[in-house]
């Protein structure tokens, strides 16, 4: 699969240049190519022991996302920094963004909280400290539970997020336990634009406001991102987008972040609406269009690799991305000891890696189908796909939360990020008002693959300008978005495309 929007990383850090980034560009000689190195990459595109540390890491593979579920343990709840977009909630079921949780754990319920999900999900593989606070200011608690866990479960791969304050003092320990995933927000580079969105930053025993916090704070962001990098330790860039403060800055902030070693930057929406109770929710800042984003994940290109699948997960997200079972295992609700079946995780494994091979090679024939049937300079697409998981068109238009949207035109089909919009059915009805969020989702849509869907929200889409088709039901996401192309702009009869 090609990737209009995932170029070269070329690596570096400070003056000299850290050994994955030079494994890359051996691997691939001028460096990666479009489809390389990012979250899009396959394991022809890295180094083995690249594609070793993220092919069942959901955030760091768009593949894997399909496949495998995270879990977050809210063991760090004290934050040494405040952003005006964050306001830690507790006991809070209901609300779906960062630093949101039912329950705060000690490290001991959390180690229990682990076992019982790995012993009901297969698909686990990934433990996740992201707060709510800062994994790497709580440090005592995170390290406890990475500790307990990983003698446990040594299958279970391990990354914190942080804000990137504290993280160089304990860049060594993390390396000691094999923590190979970091996240880092950055949300600037410049100290300036810093100040309106940090008010305070907590460091070295005192509060510091103004340019010297954003100072003190950007420092020490790239300071971590060099010292992971030398380490080989992968770093994953999170950069909120605030319309009118650093929508802008943040091409900047990518240059920025590649020259250090990041291997992903994930530029995510804000999340901003007065119910929150945030600064920037209360003062009437607004998040971005979808169109906004893009625009700006677009000026990123030829910068440090974009990921375009992130949920913005709480604090205690469980499951696939893209779905959260954090209410099913609340502590109350817990065994105090969970038998995990071993066996159980490995054959699901293996399942996974057959299916990945059959996913891949149907993608490769539907492509070189396209090349055959389709003239250079056909139009570009954007068709929106309903998916529970798998890759696969497996929902109903109207129990879809989320669009999977892909780019197609005659050089391939794109993976470029999601939508989300209320489902539009409500037990077994239409709700008109959700409709109107889910249009709202869908604008600059062209066409939409379903399971199925009924005929009235058919025609209210085809009002609208959307072509409905459920005539690709389970079959792959990426198969189905070539055929539907190359039936309209085919300019040969192609062969079958394959599911």
């Amino acid at each position: 699969m090609t990737d209009a929007v995932v170029t070269l990383s070329t690596l570096h850090v400070g003056k000299g240049r850290n050994s994955l980034a030079t494994t890359l560009e051996q691997r691939s000689g001028s460096g990666c190519t479009k489809s390389s190195c990012g979250a899009a990459a396959g394991p022809g595109d890295l180094p083995p022991e690249v594609w070793e540390k993220i092919k069942d890491h959901p955030c760091y593979s768009e593949e894997a996302h399909h496949y495998f579920a995270r879990m977050h343990v809210a063991v760090a709840p004290a934050c040494n920094i405040q952003c005006n977009y964050c306001n830690r909630k507790y006991d809070c079921a209901n609300e779906s963004r960062p630093g949101v949780v039912s329950e705060r754990l000690a490290p001991e319920d959390a180690v229990r909280k682990v076992l019982a999900v790995a012993a009901e999900v297969p698909e686990l593989s990934v433990l996740g400290i992201a707060g709510p606070g800062d994994a790497c200011y709580d440090w005592r608690r995170t390290k406890a539970t990475f500790q307990e866990v990983s003698a446990r479960l040594p299958d279970l791969k391990l990354c914190i997020s942080t804000n990137g304050l504290a993280l160089p003092d304990h860049v060594e320990e993390l390396a000691a336990m094999n923590v190979d995933h970091v996240t880092i927000t950055i949300n600037m580079i410049d100290p300036e634009i810093g100040t309106k969105i940090y008010p305070w930053i907590f460091f070295q025993g005192r509060r510091h406001t103004g340019i010297e916090a954003s100072r003190i704070l950007h420092e020490r962001q790239m300071q971590s991102l060099e010292m992971l990098a030398e380490r080989n330790i992968l770093v994953k860039v999170n950069s909120v987008l605030i319309p009118g403060i650093n929508d802008q800055h943040l091409v900047e902030v990518n240059r920025a972040v590649k020259a250090r070693g990041a291997f992903l930057h994930n530029i995510m929406p804000l999340i901003s609406a007065p119910e929150h109770g945030t600064v920037f929710g209360l003062s009437g800042q607004r998040g971005p269009t979808a169109a906004e984003l893009e625009a700006v994940q677009e000026a990123c290109a030829g910068g440090a690799n974009l990921m375009r699948h992130c949920r913005q997960c709480r604090a205690d997200a469980i499951g696939l991305l893209g779905e959260d079972r954090g209410q099913e295992f609340m502590l109350d609700k817990l065994p105090e000891e969970a038998a995990v079946d071993d066996a159980a995780r490995r054959r699901y494994r293996a399942w996974v890696d057959a299916e990945r091979s059959d996913r891949r090679a149907a993608a490769e024939a539907a492509e070189a189908d396209m090349a055959d049937s389709v003239a250079v300079g056909a139009p570009r697409l954007l068709v929106a796909v309903c998916t529970k998981s798998g890759g696969r068109i497996n929902q109903h238009f109207g129990h879809a939360k989320e669009f999977q949207v892909f780019e197609v035109d005659a050089a391939g089909v794109r993976f470029v990020g999601h939508r989300r919009a209320d489902n539009y059915c409500l037990g077994g009805y239409g709700d008109e008002d959700r409709m109107a969020g889910v249009l709202e989702a869908l604008a600059g849509i062209d066409t939409v693959l379903c399971a199925k869907i009924g005929s009235r929200p058919r025609q209210t889409l085809a009002d609208a300008g959307i072509e409905a088709i459920d005539d690709h039901a389970y079959e792959y996401a990426e198969t189905a978005v070539a055929a539907v192309y190359a039936a309209r702009f085919g300019t040969v009869a192609a062969p079958a495309l394959r599911a």
